[in-house]
């Protein structure tokens, strides 16, 4: 397990749910932070909780539906001159939940797929010269473990298209210490979730924070959350090093 202390990370979605716990979790070990909501009001609160921890934190606003604020957030963060040594894109939206669906609309996938694939790739290729020309760096991109409901198209098509891209680009940084992996938090009660969902956003840790703290330089795993259940960081960390599959696109946990 490596020490993040001192490094800066960016949290997408972070302004509340998994992606404040996720981005909390860091500053607990001495992580700065960068974190993402639509506007950095929306981010306040969390940023004044991570100060409190010990560590820097400020706020970007961006509201990834429209692509030219997502290269605007890019832009503010290189002229903030902080080095990003860890990204989890966990900000994402599920359209619409649609019965008929076979009258899907075309904009339910346009709308998933800028917000839950395009806006993260986005951040991926903008940070990955960097991180590789450092020698060091985490990305982690949250995905969905949802499938067979065609009722939620738009929004299956997106994240399995971020997972198709994300393991893709995964396999060139193999062996380096430049790790990209993937999280699925399980279906927890948050804004997207909705209230039925029947696990609370705290159960995706330690699991979706996992891929930041790896030091096997190994890329191209789904650290599903709910493997990770119970664990502490450390046991968690060990069991992602020691015994997770490589994904091939389903979910595979190791027998021990």
């Amino acid at each position: 397990m490596i020490d993040i202390k001192g490094k800066w990370a960016l949290v997408t979605g972070a302004a509340r749910g998994i992606g404040k716990g996720a981005a909390l979790c860091l500053a607990q070990h001495g992580c700065n932070l960068v974190v993402q909501g639509r506007t950095k009001e929306h981010c306040e609160a969390v940023v004044n909780e991570a100060k409190a921890l010990g560590v820097e934190a400020v706020a970007v606003g961006a509201e990834f539906s429209d692509l030219a604020q997502v290269e605007a957030m890019l832009r503010e963060i290189d002229e903030m001159g902080m080095p990003i040594d860890i990204v989890l894109n966990n900000a994402g939206i599920q359209i619409a939940y649609r019965t008929d669906y076979l009258l899907t609309p075309p904009s339910d996938y346009l709308d998933s797929f800028k917000i839950n694939t395009i806006a993260p790739m986005m951040i991926v290729y903008h940070f990955l010269p960097k991180m590789e020309k450092r020698g060091f760096g985490r990305i982690v991109n949250t995905t969905s473990g949802i499938r067979l409901e065609p009722e939620q198209a738009g929004y299956s098509a997106s994240k399995a298209a971020l997972d198709k891209v994300t393991m893709d680009i995964a396999a060139k940084y193999e062996g380096t210490d430049v790790c990209i992996n993937i999280t699925d938090p399980g279906w927890c009660r948050t804004d997207l979730g909705g209230p039925n969902a029947p696990n609370a956003p705290e159960s995706s840790l330690p699991g979706v924070v996992v891929g930041a703290f790896i030091g096997d330089r190994k890329s191209g795993r789904n650290f599903a959350a709910g493997y990770f259940t119970g664990l502490t960081l450390e046991e968690a960390v060990a069991k992602a090093e020691d015994s997770f599959p490589i994904y091939t696109g389903s979910v595979a946990y190791p027998e021990n």
